[in-house]
């Protein structure tokens, strides 16, 4: 029999049939963790293929990109389940299983996500609980304890399968585990363009865990806690909101609850100045808005405060936004938000700091979008339409003059995509497992402000650069 025959590699396409990039598994892997909601489907795709597929690429990888991937999921994406699934990988693979230990406390970040992580690694497993873990697992989980005050322990502790305690006397958690934040070597930190860990919390004290495996923590004074002691819901909102004790994202995700319960709107507006919003996607004022369109007018300043003192892009920018029929997939089952409305989030941050912008939608056809800003940039996109033709738009935007194109698709294009004219980003907000926006074009991956943060490091170096060379 003959083995020496020609190969043939077929050239991958994407969902829609245009050719796409053959890509290696380390950018296949980024490609499909920084915008993935785990077992959430996608337009093309289910869910349960691509985290099947983020499983196999794990083995692929060097243990310190699969650990970087995982960082930068849940520090800059703000993701939680999908740097769990990959730490839970690597924990199961012999040659990625010596950095879990040190990788797990900087991605758990919520108490809860001990658990969490734990019902993944269990996951699937027909001994369930009863099956050992990892040394350093154990090692990890006991650090990332060692991370959390009383409050925070107290707030997350549900009555789920697995249970803080659980954690606590599988892990064999001490205070004196807390250590210094997981740093990656500065190879795998220059190519993913980020910071190392932070540093953890001090240790919380003997006393407090042994509140935690007796189930006897303090009571957080949280709106759920006092909601469902039967509290006045107006009251209860007002209170928490005067001493500074609700949080940015929960604010956002009450504002519905606030105004059926009579809070006044002057403390909302109030409290809209001053909530941290350093956690927050920008889609999620998208989404709030949405809910109480009544008080778009206080959530706007508050989405647009996230972006004081961030530098702007110097001369002429092209925004090109999908606005294709796919781009109407919801991120998760669970939300009323759209890929599309993602794409929004960032068109409107974006939109904020350029000197000169063009917004273009494209489907079908290439749409001149109005020059709005905040939620009226957001309605002169629109809706979901029509099919995916980015190589004809890219092509139709590319016959003005611009310093730089800045398309944000799942790249799910029917026609083949050119190279930009000049400076191109292609910012891809799906989990697709095929895409266009490699080679020539500048590739970001997600759906966070960090999107922008890419763009305006790298041609920041550059211009450094370009400065020293004429000195």
């Amino acid at each position: 029999m003959r083995v020496n025959n020609p190969v043939s590699y077929p050239v991958p396409r994407t969902a829609e049939g245009a050719p796409a990039a053959r890509i290696t598994a380390e950018q296949e892997l980024r490609r499909l963790s920084a915008c993935c909601m785990l077992w959430e489907d996608g337009f093309y795709v289910d869910g349960k293929t691509i985290a099947e597929r983020i499983r196999e690429l794990v083995a692929l990888v060097s243990p310190e990109f699969a650990a970087a991937v995982a960082y930068e999921a849940r520090t800059r994406q703000k993701l939680r389940h999908l740097p769990l699934w990959v730490a839970r990988e690597m924990a199961r693979l012999p040659a990625h299983k010596h950095l879990v230990g040190r990788l797990l406390p900087d991605i758990i970040q919520r108490p809860d996500e001990i658990t969490e992580f734990l019902a993944l690694y269990w996951k699937d497993d027909p001994k369930g609980k009863r099956s050992p873990v990892s040394s350093q697992v154990k090692k990890g989980l006991a650090a990332a304890f060692a991370k959390f005050d009383e409050y925070r322990l107290a707030k997350y502790d549900r009555d789920g399968a697995v249970k803080l305690r659980d954690a606590l006397f599988l892990s064999h958690a001490r205070p004196s585990d807390a250590r210094p934040g997981f740093a990656l070597n500065t190879r795998v930190q220059r190519r993913l363009e980020r910071d190392g860990g932070a540093a953890l919390d001090r240790s919380p004290g003997e006393e407090l865990f042994r509140r935690v495996a007796e189930r006897k923590l303090a009571t957080p004074d949280t709106w759920e806690v006092a909601l469902s002691a039967g509290a006045d819901k107006a009251g209860t909102f007002e209170r928490l909101m005067a001493e500074g004790a609700l949080g940015g994202l929960a604010f956002l995700r009450n504002m519905r609850n606030m105004r059926d319960a009579g809070v006044a709107r002057a403390v909302v507006a109030h409290y809209a100045t001053t909530a941290k919003i350093d956690r927050i996607l920008p889609f999620r004022f998208i989404a709030a808005a949405r809910a109480v369109p009544e008080w778009e007018d206080i959530i706007e300043p508050m989405m647009l405060r996230a972006l004081a003192e961030r530098p702007v892009f110097p001369g002429r920018t092209i925004l090109l936004i999908d606005a294709s029929g796919s781009m109407s997939s919801k991120v998760s089952g669970k939300s009323d938000i759209s890929r599309l409305d993602a794409a929004c989030g960032v068109a409107i941050f974006l939109r904020e700091l350029a000197d000169y912008i063009d917004v273009f939608t494209f489907s079908d056809d290439v749409r001149r979008v109005p020059p709005r800003r905040g939620f009226a940039l957001r309605d002169a996109i629109g809706h979901p339409r029509g099919g995916t033709r980015l190589g004809a738009a890219v092509r139709a935007v590319s016959e003005q003059g611009h310093d730089r194109l800045i398309v944000i698709t799942d790249e799910q294009s029917q026609d083949a995509v050119p190279n930009p004219v000049r400076t191109g980003y292609m910012v891809n907000v799906a989990s697709e497992r095929n895409g266009v926006g490699y080679g020539a074009w500048r590739r970001v991956d997600g759906w966070s402000e960090a999107v922008i943060d890419y763009i305006q490091h790298l041609e920041a170096d550059e211009a450094a650069v370009g400065a020293l060379e004429v000195a």
